[in-house]
């Protein structure tokens, strides 16, 4: 649990508004938010005033997207 109320919790989905990507909340380190991409990968870190909860259509699509890649994979 998060006692920092504008920072997702753990194992939730956000996104990271400096360039729209979509990842799992990992953590809180630093002060920064980790998030790792969806589908893993690695984790990348975040300002909390530039993470917020990503709309579900938005976790959709990246869940898409990822299948899809792997799906071209040899």
């Amino acid at each position: 649990m998060n006692d920092d109320p504008s920072v997702p919790e753990t194992g939730t989905y956000a996104v990271d508004h400096r360039d729209g990507s979509v990842g799992e909340v990992m953590g809180c380190e630093g002060g920064l938010v980790q998030l790792r991409p969806i589908g893993g990968g690695r984790e990348w870190d975040c300002p909390p005033g530039s993470v917020g909860e990503a709309p579900s259509g938005e976790v959709l699509r990246a869940k898409v997207r990822q299948v899809n890649w792997e799906g071209r994979l040899p």
